[in-house]
């Protein structure tokens, strides 16, 4: 496997991870000069990549690429890759699998009701439609190129230096409860365990990519506070409540995102199938606070 990612974040990172065993070499893009160094220090194939102007290197590393990874928000004028590699993409010699990271905002809200890979799509949040619509974009490609395709809707990302229990150590913490609110989460653990499984079986398809439990957001404030030994922060009203306008957009979209698929594909349990187990692991080996 040559694996090349456009992006490499928090949930790249821990895909690459879960693969680099089974990779030849793993190539990445990113803005910033620091961080391309540092990548290249870890072993990987870097490269700068703002979105608009990619490189000859670039270009060429990508002929040799068996396996795609798309980890870059859309925008406004739809996907970057899209926008200025189309024509690139639709030549690559060694290409076999086309991933997809998305998230479950796409489906919008369903007023707490259960949604699967099969709902429709009533994305609220402009971010959400788009993402709609890159994936649409996306699928219309693997198409043309008879290309497997995996689309992964990722639920609320946390894990080691992002999580809840931070914002508790530094005092900054808000309980916010909206009655009949629910999210799932995923650590960003079972991100890469199921990317890399989806990866190396070049799954095609749409897979909520979610922990076991959608559960309210003050409940996971409190076991972690309880974990901790703090006090739990006073709860406040969702009405009442003083967060950003992207922060309360959030709250606009109330599901439970089923992870029946993501099972069949893993083959088993989740790492973390709940928030209790994530965040019990990382009190009790201190790997919640941030890493470098």
């Amino acid at each position: 496997m040559k694996l090349f990612i456009f992006g490499y974040g928090y949930s790249a990172r821990a895909i690459a991870q879960e693969l680099a065993p089974d990779c030849d070499w793993i190539a990445a893009t990113t803005r910033s000069e620091k961080k391309a160094a540092a990548m290249t220090a870890a072993g990987l194939r870097a490269f700068q990549f703002d979105g608009e102007s990619p490189s000859t290197a670039l270009k060429e590393a990508l002929t040799e690429a068996t396996h795609l990874l798309i980890s870059i928000a859309p925008g406004a004028e739809g996907d970057p890759v899209l926008n200025c590699l189309r024509e690139d993409l639709k030549q690559l010699p060694a290409l076999c699998w086309i991933g997809y990271l998305s998230t479950v905002g796409v489906y919008g809200n369903h007023d707490g009701a259960w949604v699967d890979e099969d709902t429709e799509c009533r994305p609220v949040s402009r971010r959400s439609v788009q993402r709609i619509a890159a994936e649409k974009d996306w699928q219309a490609l693997a198409s043309e190129l008879d290309m497997p395709l995996g689309i992964y809707r990722l639920a609320g990302i946390y894990g080691p230096g992002r999580n809840q229990m931070i914002k508790l150590d530094a005092g900054t913490c808000r309980a916010i409860n909206k009655p009949g609110q629910v999210f799932n989460r995923i650590h960003v653990a079972d991100i890469g365990l199921a990317v890399a499984k989806a990866a190396k079986q070049r799954h095609s398809g749409i897979l909520n990519v979610v922990d076991d439990e959608p559960a309210a957001p003050q409940e996971v404030i409190y076991y972690c506070a309880d974990l901790m030994g703090v006090p739990r922060p006073k709860e406040q009203s969702f009405e009442d409540a003083d967060i950003s306008p992207m922060a309360r957009s959030f709250y606009g979209e109330n599901k439970r995102c089923s992870n029946i698929r993501l099972h069949e594909l893993i083959g088993g349990i989740l790492h973390y199938p709940t928030y209790r187990e994530a965040f019990a692991h990382m009190w009790q080996t201190d790997s919640w606070r941030k890493k470098d």
